[in-house]
């Protein structure tokens, strides 16, 4: 998406997954509207007060509930995090600590994270980095002052507010040492955020939030983590012993990051010196100022179709809570209304080490001291929801997070079966849509072989026109098989590897039941096991599916998805499927030749 001042936007209404059958509805007297998000910790749900505030609720796991110790930690440091009052965190409102289901309110903030936000916008200019390193910098001020040590800074730990951003999990991901640290030899953090230190089992002190500031900004500046690439296992080396990557970073930048990226923790600047270099940056005019252009355009009105979440609800049933009637975008409805399109940032992912077995209790990766690799432990999801601009009107977008929805149905059908409705009444009017999609919109989804290239008369030209030829593919990889234990870990389609949820801009996914197709991508599910990357690119065009259930997608089928900017594609053929259980798959990359 361009970061143009003044884009062109089609300004979907975001759809937040309605809750499951087994989510509850009320916690602590807060109602329960949505699923936000899932982490290692717990699962994150937009929520009210009585009064109706939203607020994001976080319960706990039951495996670590069941944990005393966790149950110990927990509390206390949730009441550090009551302590911190900085205007660059979001606020802990309420806590049920000693609950069946321990939880914690935070204020709701209406803003994507830096993650989402790099993924969909791309990197950000100089000017938003130095801002979004100055403001996180004073929250961790205020975090460092209440005697915590956040630990799990990352992309998707910073929202982006219109008046600056908002660090959230501070000090919680700490609790789940307690089962991490003397149950599986868990170490707390995120490939490529967690500091030396760290990796190496040493103390921890408030520097370590400094390096992963650096590694966040790094991210922020060039798109990409500064020590990413390969599996978790080399990211975790390479902090330890090598300089980071920062050829995607501005020049102007890489002095201040640099030293927030210094091995030696006391080598690393302060949280004021790092709001004091900001702001003697050219870049930002000798102040450090929130303006309304802070952000780039495109940004800002995703935060303002935030602000309000309540119209935007998904229902049980999968619609929208009134947004039908008066929405309508470049001549038709909304796309996320006949399709509901949503992501939401993961939590910090347990980043893998090694497929092919179980992490095992040890200390830091084998390279540094001999022991097993170690892997990660989440920290909380981030608590926004995400609508991607730009959709094609008639086209429902593939589902790319939690929850459930409708088949989607093309405003054309709806405004004739609105018609049909008006003479013949309701029942026949039902029984009239899925009739009126099939004669608009052509054959199933799931037919038996990929569609033949149309052909279509040329309007006031008086030639026939034939759908643009198929672009030649080559295979990067073939048949790489992996196996993720839960959905916290995302299969990475460009590195074919397996990767924390939400840490990749281009990865195939799954919760609940269902794959999750990469954001600004077509999916097309085959009616076998056989596809080839020619075959899959006709189909997303002509035949692309709005949801990957394991139902449809069940071992032995394949599926692929398409970028929409490379057009590069991957083909997953499923090996086995279990609903939050391991789901092990075969996949195949392919980028277009030239």
């Amino acid at each position: 998406m361009s970061l143009d001042p003044t884009p062109t936007l089609r300004a979907p209404s975001p759809v937040f997954p309605p809750l499951l059958p087994d989510d509850p509805r009320e916690v602590g007297g807060y109602r329960l509207q949505a699923v936000l998000g899932s982490g290692g910790m717990g699962r994150v749900y937009l929520a009210y007060t009585p009064a109706g505030r939203p607020v994001a609720l976080k319960t706990v796991r039951p495996e670590f509930a069941e944990d005393r110790e966790f149950r110990a930690r927990f509390a206390h440091e949730v009441a550090n995090a009551r302590r911190i009052h900085g205007l660059y965190t979001a606020q802990v409102i309420d806590a049920g600590t000693e609950d069946q289901a321990p939880w914690l309110a935070t204020a709701y903030v209406p803003g994507p994270s830096v993650h989402q936000v790099v993924r969909d916008h791309g990197p950000l200019p100089v000017r938003t980095v130095l801002l979004l390193m100055g403001g996180i910098a004073e929250a961790l001020q205020a975090i460092h002052r209440a005697g915590v040590v956040h630990r799990d800074l990352k992309p998707a730990n910073v929202l982006l507010a219109a008046d600056g951003p908002r660090v959230i999990d501070f000090g919680i991901a700490r609790a789940a040492d307690a089962v991490a640290l003397t149950g599986t030899g868990l170490v707390v953090g995120s490939p490529s955020y967690i500091a030396p230190e760290q990796v190496l089992n040493r103390p921890v002190t408030p520097a370590a939030d400094i390096f992963a500031l650096g590694a966040l900004a790094a991210f922020a500046a060039g798109g990409t983590p500064p020590f990413s690439g390969g599996p978790d296992s080399a990211a975790l080396y390479r902090v330890v012993h090598e300089p980071p990557d920062l050829r995607a970073v501005p020049p102007t930048l890489h002095d201040l990051v640099l030293r927030c990226l210094a091995k030696d923790p006391g080598a690393r600047p302060s949280p004021a010196e790092i709001i004091d270099v900001a702001r003697r940056h050219p870049a930002v005019g000798g102040q450090l100022r929130f303006t309304e252009d802070w952000l780039p355009a495109s940004v800002s009105a995703d935060i303002t179709r935030r602000a309000d979440p309540a119209p935007h609800l998904a229902t049980e049933a999968g619609g929208a809570h009134g947004a039908l009637a008066g929405a309508t975008v470049a001549g038709g409805p909304d796309p996320s209304l006949v399709g509901a399109h949503s992501t939401v940032a993961g939590g910090p992912g347990r980043s893998p080490v090694d497929a092919s077995r179980p992490p095992v209790a040890g200390g830091p990766h084998p390279s540094l001291a001999g022991g097993s690799p170690p892997t990660v432990v989440d920290g909380a999801a981030a608590h926004v929801a995400h609508a991607t601009a730009r959709m094609p009107v008639d086209r429902a977008p593939v589902r790319t997070r939690p929850g459930r929805r409708r088949r989607g149905v093309a405003w054309r059908t709806v405004v004739i079966v609105a018609a049909v409705t008006a003479v013949l009444g309701i029942v026949g009017g039902i029984v009239m849509i899925d009739h009126l999609d099939r004669l608009l919109d052509g054959p199933a989804a799931d037919s038996a072989a990929p569609p033949a290239p149309t052909v279509s008369a040329s309007p006031g030209a008086g030639r026939v026109a034939e759908t643009p030829a198929v672009p030649r593919y080559s295979a990067v990889y073939t048949a790489v098989t992996l196996t993720a234990p839960d959905d916290s870990y995302d299969f990475d389609i460009r590195t074919g590897t397996l990767t924390p949820a939400e840490s990749t801009t281009w990865a195939v996914g799954h919760t609940n039941g269902e794959f999750l197709a990469p954001d600004a991508s077509d999916a097309y599910l085959a009616p076998g096991g056989r596809l080839t990357a020619e075959e899959c690119a006709t189909a997303a065009d002509q035949r692309p599916v709005t949801r990957l259930g394991f139902a449809d997608a069940a071992p032995g089928r394949a599926f692929c998805v398409r970028s929409r900017t490379t057009r590069d594609i991957a083909v997953v053929l499923v090996v086995s499927a279990t609903v939050g259980g391991p789901v092990t798959v075969a996949m195949d990359y392919y980028r277009v030749d030239g």
